[in-house]
């Protein structure tokens, strides 16, 4: 289904709470000198304008960032106020240009792209970066390509899940690329709905020794999504305690 474009949501509460946690494990695993491969199934297009129509029709950026007068210090925070000094006051970058922002020389950045229009932007937005980009499908090309050099490395996986499939296969998806790349973290993001969807494939990818935090904020639309959820699977030292101690930037401050 090639429908989802995240210009909609970008910005948004669960952005926040995903795009956070991804900055702070990315300076996590940047501390040292050894290079690491970062990979994404679902990039989208990287960079975004709040002030487009597509923002302002859902008012997600409104609720997310735009309640935000000034992002306390972190690694999000730089990434955010780089994009937007490059790009203007409207911009906010997706984890693709988080990552670019965050990496060194001597890392390496995959990024799957299937939509076209997204892969196209993806590419666009992404030309000066060293990034490699992929217009294919996510979960087929990072298997294809891994395990990776450098073998140490982060997969972010998160895609739209309006398919009700997607939730078992992103779960079949994590023990499979583990037993390929064992050297690396994987980040899942899934969203909190009131079907409550996403409990079987958090429980099982937890069940297996992985983080996992969620947040949650009020819903913008009747049935809409009611938080945003986050499992990390083979976390680097220290940084389950970042997720359990809410040492990233929670939605919750939006309702302060």
């Amino acid at each position: 289904m090639l429908s989802y474009q995240h210009a909609y949501h970008a910005g948004g509460p669960a952005d926040l709470h995903k795009h956070a946690a991804l900055a702070a494990l990315l300076a996590r695993l940047t501390a040292k000198d050894r290079g690491v491969t970062y990979m994404e199934t679902h990039a989208g297009r990287a960079l975004y304008d709040l002030s487009g129509a597509e923002a302002a029709k859902t008012g997600e950026a409104a609720a997310g960032i735009g309640r935000l007068e000034g992002l306390p210090p972190s690694p999000f925070h730089d990434a955010v106020m780089s994009a937007r000094a490059a790009n203007g006051p409207s911009a906010y970058p997706g984890s693709p240009a988080i990552a670019a922002h965050l990496l060194r020389k001597q890392d390496r950045i995959v990024l799957m792209e299937k939509h076209p229009q997204e892969a196209s932007a993806l590419k666009r937005a992404m030309k000066t970066t060293g990034a490699e980009v992929h217009a294919r499908d996510g979960y087929e090309g990072v298997l294809a390509v891994s395990p990776p050099k450098p073998r140490r490395g982060l997969v972010l996986i998160d895609p739209s899940y309006e398919v009700k499939d997607e939730y078992g296969r992103v779960a079949d998806f994590v023990p499979q690329l583990a037993a390929k790349w064992p050297e690396a973290a994987i980040l899942v993001w899934y969203p909190l709905l009131p079907t409550g969807r996403h409990e079987a494939m958090a429980s099982a990818l937890e069940g297996a020794g992985a983080a996992r935090h969620e947040v949650g904020f009020e819903p913008l639309r009747p049935g809409g999504m009611e938080g945003s959820g986050l499992v990390l699977w083979n976390p680097p030292f220290g940084a389950a305690a970042d997720l359990g101690a809410g040492r990233i930037l929670a939605p919750q401050v939006l309702s302060a």
